[in-house]
């Protein structure tokens, strides 16, 4: 058997400038046209571009709703963000802590775009994500993910 790892990868060429592709992933109120895993309902704020250290909020459903609080942790325009998300209140403070990453690389044809899933400062939590089924499950949904993004781009710029 495997040991359990803390990150999970994906990568895929997008043919979208990045600068089209950062815009979506800088704006939470964009998160529910991309989410590949269905659990993104609605952005709790208004919509605006973040940046570093900013904070949002999302509505969730797995099963039963909740919601999370996302902090904005790296931010290079055009090429680099993660938000690190987490319960809201007393909660947020003995649990989650998980990263989502997204680098984006211009290359020919367009940008590649990795989406990492980061659980290495999780807390509270972790056991419970470092089944194989959860990977396999997460790597999915972020490989839905980069192809909902390449869908979009490709209806917007056709519109």
């Amino acid at each position: 058997m495997s040991e359990p790892r803390d990150t999970e990868s994906v990568e895929r060429v997008i043919p979208a400038a990045a600068d089209r592709i950062f815009a979506l992933l800088a704006d939470p109120s964009r998160h529910k046209e991309i989410d590949g895993s269905g659990t993104v309902k609605d952005a709790k704020e208004s919509a605006h571009r973040v940046k570093l250290g900013d904070k949002f909020g999302m509505s969730m459903k797995l099963g039963l709703p909740y919601t999370m609080v996302s902090t904005v942790i790296e931010f290079e325009d055009d090429r680099r963000i993660a938000w690190q998300s987490r319960p809201p209140g007393v909660f947020g403070k003995i649990s989650g802590g998980r990263i989502w990453r997204y680098e984006l690389e211009p290359v020919d044809g367009g940008t590649r775009v990795r989406e990492t899933w980061d659980i290495s400062q999780e807390v509270g939590t972790k056991f419970m994500l470092t089944n194989s089924r959860t990977h396999k499950h997460t790597r999915e949904a972020m490989e839905k993910t980069l192809e909902n993004i390449e869908k979009l781009l490709a209806s917007s710029s056709s519109s």
